[in-house]
Protein backbone atom coordinates (compact mmCIF):
# COMPACT_ATOMS: atom_id res chain seq x y z
CA UNK A 1 0.00 0.00 0.00
CA UNK A 2 1.46 3.27 -1.09
CA UNK A 3 1.49 6.29 1.18
CA UNK A 4 1.74 9.85 0.03
CA UNK A 5 3.28 12.61 2.12
CA UNK A 6 2.83 16.38 1.47
CA UNK A 7 5.92 18.57 1.80
CA UNK A 8 6.10 20.70 4.90
CA UNK A 9 6.96 23.82 2.89
CA UNK A 10 3.63 23.76 1.09
CA UNK A 11 1.79 23.56 4.38
CA UNK A 12 3.67 26.62 5.64
CA UNK A 13 2.93 28.59 2.48
CA UNK A 14 -0.74 27.75 2.78
CA UNK A 15 -0.70 28.91 6.39
CA UNK A 16 0.77 32.29 5.46
CA UNK A 17 -1.67 33.14 2.68
CA UNK A 18 -4.60 33.98 4.95
CA UNK A 19 -2.41 36.46 6.87
CA UNK A 20 -1.29 38.23 3.68
CA UNK A 21 -4.86 38.39 2.48
CA UNK A 22 -5.94 40.04 5.71
CA UNK A 23 -3.21 42.69 5.45
CA UNK A 24 -4.15 43.41 1.86
CA UNK A 25 -7.75 43.74 2.89
CA UNK A 26 -6.91 46.23 5.63
CA UNK A 27 -4.79 48.31 3.22
CA UNK A 28 -7.53 48.33 0.63
CA UNK A 29 -10.03 49.32 3.29
CA UNK A 30 -7.83 52.26 4.32
CA UNK A 31 -7.46 53.38 0.73
CA UNK A 32 -11.21 53.20 0.26
CA UNK A 33 -11.83 55.20 3.42
CA UNK A 34 -9.34 57.86 2.30
CA UNK A 35 -10.95 58.00 -1.12
CA UNK A 36 -14.37 58.34 0.44
CA UNK A 37 -13.09 61.11 2.73
CA UNK A 38 -11.54 63.02 -0.14
CA UNK A 39 -14.67 62.72 -2.21
CA UNK A 40 -16.77 63.96 0.71
CA UNK A 41 -14.43 66.92 1.24
CA UNK A 42 -14.57 67.76 -2.45
CA UNK A 43 -18.34 67.59 -2.41
CA UNK A 44 -18.44 69.83 0.67
CA UNK A 45 -16.05 72.37 -0.95
CA UNK A 46 -18.09 72.30 -4.11
CA UNK A 47 -21.22 72.91 -2.07
CA UNK A 48 -19.69 75.82 -0.14
CA UNK A 49 -17.96 77.38 -3.19
CA UNK A 50 -20.04 80.08 -4.90
CA UNK A 51 -20.78 79.48 -8.48
CA UNK A 52 -19.42 82.01 -10.97
CA UNK A 53 -21.88 84.07 -12.85
CA UNK A 54 -21.19 84.29 -16.50
CA UNK A 55 -21.42 87.98 -17.54
CA UNK A 56 -23.73 88.72 -20.35
CA UNK A 57 -22.31 91.41 -22.64
CA UNK A 58 -24.79 93.84 -24.04
CA UNK A 59 -24.04 96.58 -26.58
CA UNK A 60 -24.50 100.29 -25.88
CA UNK A 61 -26.69 100.70 -28.87
CA UNK A 62 -30.15 99.24 -28.40
CA UNK A 63 -31.07 96.49 -30.78
CA UNK A 64 -34.58 97.73 -31.42
CA UNK A 65 -35.31 100.58 -33.79
CA UNK A 66 -37.28 102.56 -31.24
CA UNK A 67 -34.44 102.26 -28.76
CA UNK A 68 -31.91 103.57 -31.27
CA UNK A 69 -34.11 106.54 -32.10
CA UNK A 70 -34.57 107.36 -28.42
CA UNK A 71 -30.84 107.14 -27.77
CA UNK A 72 -30.00 109.43 -30.74
CA UNK A 73 -32.54 111.98 -29.55
CA UNK A 74 -31.02 111.92 -26.06
CA UNK A 75 -27.51 112.54 -27.43
CA UNK A 76 -28.67 115.44 -29.60
CA UNK A 77 -30.54 116.96 -26.69
CA UNK A 78 -27.50 116.70 -24.38
CA UNK A 79 -25.19 118.31 -26.96
CA UNK A 80 -27.66 121.11 -27.61
CA UNK A 81 -28.04 121.75 -23.89
CA UNK A 82 -24.26 122.01 -23.44
CA UNK A 83 -23.94 124.41 -26.36
CA UNK A 84 -26.71 126.65 -25.08
CA UNK A 85 -25.20 126.62 -21.59
CA UNK A 86 -21.73 127.48 -22.93
CA UNK A 87 -23.04 130.36 -25.01
CA UNK A 88 -25.00 131.69 -22.05
CA UNK A 89 -21.92 131.59 -19.79
CA UNK A 90 -19.77 133.27 -22.47
CA UNK A 91 -22.29 136.07 -22.98
CA UNK A 92 -22.55 136.56 -19.26
CA UNK A 93 -18.79 136.87 -18.78
CA UNK A 94 -18.47 139.13 -21.82
CA UNK A 95 -21.33 141.51 -21.23
CA UNK A 96 -21.60 141.70 -17.48
CA UNK A 97 -20.22 145.10 -16.31
CA UNK A 98 -18.78 143.56 -13.18
CA UNK A 99 -15.92 142.07 -15.27
CA UNK A 100 -14.75 145.34 -16.85
CA UNK A 101 -11.62 147.37 -15.95
CA UNK A 102 -13.33 150.57 -14.86
CA UNK A 103 -10.25 152.73 -14.09
CA UNK A 104 -6.47 152.60 -13.72
CA UNK A 105 -6.96 152.04 -9.99
CA UNK A 106 -8.09 148.51 -10.87
CA UNK A 107 -4.53 147.70 -12.05
CA UNK A 108 -2.24 146.72 -9.18
CA UNK A 109 1.52 147.20 -9.71
CA UNK A 110 4.20 145.58 -7.58
CA UNK A 111 8.02 145.58 -7.59
CA UNK A 112 8.72 148.91 -9.30
CA UNK A 113 11.21 151.39 -7.88
CA UNK A 114 12.92 152.87 -10.95
CA UNK A 115 10.02 152.56 -13.40
CA UNK A 116 7.17 154.92 -12.60
CA UNK A 117 3.58 153.79 -12.36
CA UNK A 118 2.59 156.02 -15.26
CA UNK A 119 5.17 154.32 -17.52
CA UNK A 120 3.76 150.93 -16.65
CA UNK A 121 0.14 152.01 -17.01
CA UNK A 122 0.86 153.31 -20.50
CA UNK A 123 1.03 149.69 -21.61
CA UNK A 124 -2.59 149.15 -20.45
CA UNK A 125 -4.03 152.38 -21.89
CA UNK A 126 -6.31 150.58 -24.36
CA UNK A 127 -7.62 148.16 -21.72
CA UNK A 128 -9.59 150.66 -19.66
CA UNK A 129 -13.26 149.77 -20.01
CA UNK A 130 -12.45 146.38 -21.57
CA UNK A 131 -13.68 143.06 -20.25
CA UNK A 132 -11.03 141.40 -18.13
CA UNK A 133 -11.28 138.11 -20.01
CA UNK A 134 -10.49 139.72 -23.36
CA UNK A 135 -7.23 141.40 -22.32
CA UNK A 136 -4.26 139.57 -23.99
CA UNK A 137 -2.02 138.98 -20.99
CA UNK A 138 0.86 137.58 -23.08
CA UNK A 139 1.04 140.69 -25.26
CA UNK A 140 0.92 142.98 -22.24
CA UNK A 141 3.70 141.03 -20.56
CA UNK A 142 5.90 141.28 -23.68
CA UNK A 143 5.22 145.04 -23.92
CA UNK A 144 6.24 145.53 -20.28
CA UNK A 145 9.52 143.67 -20.81
CA UNK A 146 10.40 146.00 -23.66
CA UNK A 147 10.78 148.83 -21.14
CA UNK A 148 14.52 149.32 -20.45
CA UNK A 149 14.32 148.94 -16.68
CA UNK A 150 12.03 145.87 -16.70
CA UNK A 151 13.85 142.55 -16.63
CA UNK A 152 10.84 140.28 -16.06
CA UNK A 153 7.10 140.90 -15.77
CA UNK A 154 4.04 138.89 -14.75
CA UNK A 155 0.42 139.85 -15.48
CA UNK A 156 -2.54 138.03 -13.95
CA UNK A 157 -6.31 138.47 -13.63
CA UNK A 158 -7.96 139.04 -10.28
CA UNK A 159 -11.68 138.41 -10.52
CA UNK A 160 -13.94 140.13 -10.97
CA UNK A 161 -12.39 143.36 -12.34
CA UNK A 162 -8.69 143.78 -11.48
CA UNK A 163 -5.25 143.09 -12.93
CA UNK A 164 -2.07 142.47 -10.96
CA UNK A 165 1.30 143.40 -12.50
CA UNK A 166 4.52 142.21 -10.82
CA UNK A 167 7.87 143.25 -12.30
CA UNK A 168 11.53 142.55 -11.58
CA UNK A 169 13.75 145.49 -12.43
CA UNK A 170 17.24 145.35 -13.87
CA UNK A 171 20.24 145.84 -11.59
CA UNK A 172 22.95 148.24 -12.85
CA UNK A 173 26.55 147.16 -12.33
CA UNK A 174 28.51 150.04 -13.92
CA UNK A 175 28.33 153.57 -15.23
CA UNK A 176 28.58 154.07 -18.96
CA UNK A 177 29.34 157.26 -20.84
CA UNK A 178 26.86 158.41 -23.53
CA UNK A 179 28.60 161.37 -25.12
CA UNK A 180 28.60 164.03 -22.42
CA UNK A 181 26.16 162.21 -20.14
CA UNK A 182 26.63 159.29 -17.79
CA UNK A 183 24.15 156.42 -17.76
CA UNK A 184 23.99 152.92 -16.30
CA UNK A 185 24.38 149.45 -17.75
CA UNK A 186 23.33 146.05 -16.39
CA UNK A 187 25.00 142.65 -16.65
CA UNK A 188 23.29 141.91 -19.99
CA UNK A 189 24.53 145.07 -21.68
CA UNK A 190 21.18 146.86 -21.49
CA UNK A 191 21.70 150.63 -21.25
CA UNK A 192 19.65 152.30 -18.52
CA UNK A 193 18.80 155.96 -18.10
CA UNK A 194 18.32 157.58 -14.73
CA UNK A 195 18.01 161.30 -13.93
CA UNK A 196 21.10 162.73 -12.21
CA UNK A 197 19.16 163.55 -9.05
CA UNK A 198 17.87 160.00 -8.80
CA UNK A 199 21.35 158.65 -9.51
CA UNK A 200 22.80 160.72 -6.67
CA UNK A 201 20.01 159.59 -4.36
CA UNK A 202 20.83 155.95 -5.06
CA UNK A 203 24.49 156.47 -4.06
CA UNK A 204 25.78 154.26 -6.86
CA UNK A 205 29.54 153.67 -6.78
CA UNK A 206 30.70 151.98 -9.98
CA UNK A 207 33.60 152.37 -12.40
CA UNK A 208 32.85 154.14 -15.67
CA UNK A 209 32.88 151.61 -18.49
CA UNK A 210 34.09 152.64 -21.95
CA UNK A 211 33.57 150.67 -25.13
CA UNK A 212 29.80 150.23 -24.65
CA UNK A 213 27.68 152.13 -27.14
CA UNK A 214 24.08 152.25 -28.24
CA UNK A 215 25.33 151.60 -31.78
CA UNK A 216 26.57 148.16 -30.75
CA UNK A 217 24.05 145.31 -31.00
CA UNK A 218 22.88 143.82 -27.73
CA UNK A 219 24.86 140.53 -28.09
CA UNK A 220 28.10 142.53 -28.46
CA UNK A 221 27.32 144.63 -25.38
CA UNK A 222 26.38 141.50 -23.43
CA UNK A 223 29.71 139.80 -24.32
CA UNK A 224 31.70 142.86 -23.20
CA UNK A 225 29.79 143.05 -19.93
CA UNK A 226 30.57 139.39 -19.27
CA UNK A 227 34.25 140.25 -19.77
CA UNK A 228 33.82 143.18 -17.38
CA UNK A 229 32.28 140.96 -14.71
CA UNK A 230 35.08 138.41 -15.07
CA UNK A 231 37.63 141.21 -14.75
CA UNK A 232 35.99 142.64 -11.61
CA UNK A 233 35.44 139.25 -9.97
CA UNK A 234 39.03 138.23 -10.61
CA UNK A 235 40.43 141.42 -9.08
CA UNK A 236 38.16 141.06 -6.02
CA UNK A 237 38.88 137.36 -5.56
CA UNK A 238 41.97 138.24 -3.52
CA UNK A 239 39.79 139.82 -0.84
CA UNK A 240 41.07 143.37 -1.29
CA UNK A 241 38.02 144.86 -3.04
CA UNK A 242 40.26 146.22 -5.78
CA UNK A 243 37.29 147.14 -7.97
CA UNK A 244 36.42 150.00 -5.63
CA UNK A 245 39.70 151.69 -6.65
CA UNK A 246 38.97 151.64 -10.38
CA UNK A 247 37.83 154.91 -11.89
CA UNK A 248 37.43 153.72 -15.49
CA UNK A 249 37.51 150.41 -17.35
CA UNK A 250 37.84 150.25 -21.13
CA UNK A 251 36.34 147.25 -22.94
CA UNK A 252 36.85 148.41 -26.52
CA UNK A 253 39.41 145.69 -27.20
CA UNK A 254 38.37 142.30 -25.72
CA UNK A 255 42.02 141.22 -25.80
CA UNK A 256 43.22 144.22 -23.82
CA UNK A 257 41.18 145.37 -20.85
CA UNK A 258 42.72 148.46 -19.33
CA UNK A 259 41.73 150.46 -16.29
CA UNK A 260 42.66 153.74 -14.59
CA UNK A 261 44.09 153.25 -11.10
CA UNK A 262 44.87 156.11 -8.69
CA UNK A 263 48.50 156.63 -7.69
CA UNK A 264 49.66 159.62 -5.62
CA UNK A 265 47.05 162.07 -6.84
CA UNK A 266 47.03 160.96 -10.48
CA UNK A 267 45.64 158.06 -12.49
CA UNK A 268 47.80 155.46 -14.18
CA UNK A 269 46.49 153.50 -17.11
CA UNK A 270 47.15 149.79 -16.54
CA UNK A 271 46.73 147.28 -19.38
CA UNK A 272 45.67 143.85 -18.09
CA UNK A 273 45.15 141.93 -21.33
CA UNK A 274 42.40 139.31 -21.25
CA UNK A 275 43.45 136.92 -18.44
CA UNK A 276 45.37 136.62 -15.13
CA UNK A 277 43.97 139.94 -13.97
CA UNK A 278 44.67 139.49 -10.26
CA UNK A 279 48.25 138.23 -10.77
CA UNK A 280 49.05 141.16 -13.04
CA UNK A 281 47.52 143.62 -10.61
CA UNK A 282 49.65 142.26 -7.74
CA UNK A 283 52.78 142.48 -9.87
CA UNK A 284 51.86 146.07 -10.75
CA UNK A 285 51.38 147.00 -7.09
CA UNK A 286 54.64 145.34 -6.12
CA UNK A 287 56.77 147.28 -8.61
CA UNK A 288 54.85 150.57 -8.69
CA UNK A 289 57.00 152.38 -6.02
CA UNK A 290 60.17 151.54 -7.92
CA UNK A 291 58.69 152.70 -11.23
CA UNK A 292 57.38 155.93 -9.73
CA UNK A 293 60.80 156.69 -8.31
CA UNK A 294 62.55 156.12 -11.63
CA UNK A 295 59.83 157.71 -13.79
CA UNK A 296 57.99 160.52 -12.01
CA UNK A 297 55.81 161.13 -15.10
CA UNK A 298 54.62 157.53 -15.37
CA UNK A 299 51.25 157.48 -17.15
CA UNK A 300 50.72 153.96 -18.49
CA UNK A 301 51.85 150.45 -17.56
CA UNK A 302 51.38 147.52 -19.92
CA UNK A 303 51.26 144.26 -17.95
CA UNK A 304 50.34 141.96 -20.85
CA UNK A 305 53.82 140.49 -21.37
CA UNK A 306 55.20 137.66 -19.27
CA UNK A 307 58.77 138.82 -18.62
CA UNK A 308 58.56 142.46 -19.64
CA UNK A 309 56.58 145.54 -18.67
CA UNK A 310 56.20 148.52 -21.00
CA UNK A 311 56.04 151.92 -19.27
CA UNK A 312 54.75 155.06 -20.96
CA UNK A 313 55.65 158.52 -19.73
CA UNK A 314 53.24 161.46 -19.85
CA UNK A 315 54.44 164.71 -21.35
CA UNK A 316 55.45 167.26 -18.70
CA UNK A 317 53.27 170.23 -17.86
CA UNK A 318 53.98 173.80 -18.97
CA UNK A 319 55.55 174.68 -15.62
CA UNK A 320 57.84 171.66 -15.80
CA UNK A 321 58.76 172.25 -19.44
CA UNK A 322 60.97 175.23 -18.53
CA UNK A 323 62.94 173.07 -16.12
CA UNK A 324 63.10 169.79 -18.01
CA UNK A 325 62.97 171.12 -21.55
CA UNK A 326 59.71 169.24 -22.18
CA UNK A 327 56.83 170.28 -24.40
CA UNK A 328 53.06 169.76 -23.82
CA UNK A 329 50.73 169.17 -20.92
CA UNK A 330 49.92 165.82 -19.27
CA UNK A 331 46.69 164.02 -20.15
CA UNK A 332 45.02 160.65 -19.64
CA UNK A 333 42.86 158.32 -21.70
CA UNK A 334 45.07 157.31 -24.64
CA UNK A 335 48.25 159.11 -23.55
CA UNK A 336 50.63 160.32 -26.23
CA UNK A 337 53.83 159.50 -24.42
CA UNK A 338 56.99 161.46 -24.92
CA UNK A 339 59.01 158.58 -23.48
CA UNK A 340 58.69 154.78 -23.42
CA UNK A 341 60.61 152.32 -21.31
CA UNK A 342 60.67 148.56 -21.10
CA UNK A 343 61.17 147.24 -17.60
CA UNK A 344 61.82 143.68 -16.50
CA UNK A 345 60.95 142.87 -12.91
CA UNK A 346 64.05 142.77 -10.75
CA UNK A 347 66.27 144.41 -13.39
CA UNK A 348 67.07 148.03 -14.27
CA UNK A 349 64.81 149.58 -16.87
CA UNK A 350 66.08 149.28 -20.42
CA UNK A 351 64.68 150.34 -23.73
CA UNK A 352 62.83 147.65 -25.63
CA UNK A 353 62.82 147.39 -29.44
CA UNK A 354 59.17 148.41 -29.36
CA UNK A 355 59.98 151.47 -27.28
CA UNK A 356 62.77 152.39 -29.61
CA UNK A 357 60.46 152.28 -32.57
CA UNK A 358 57.93 154.40 -30.71
CA UNK A 359 60.58 157.01 -29.98
CA UNK A 360 62.03 157.05 -33.44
Amino acid sequence: MEQFYRPAAAASVRAKMPQETASQRSAARKLAEQANGDSEEREEDAFLRARRRVPVRRGLIPTSRAGRIAMAASVVFAIGTLLVLGIAIRNFLRDDPRFRIAASSSIQIMGNSQVTRSELLSVFGSDLGRNIFFIPLGERRAALQELPWVDHATVMRLLPDQLRVAIVERTPIAFVRHGNTIGLVDAHGVLLHLPPAAMVAKHYSFPVVSGISTKDPLPVRAARMRLYQRFINDLDSGGGKVSSQLSEVDLSDPEDVWALLPAQGSDIQVHFGDSDFLARYRSYQQHLPEWRQQYPHLASVDMRYENQVVLDMAQPTASESGQDGGAVSQHHGEPSSAKHASHTAGKPATKSPKAGRAQG
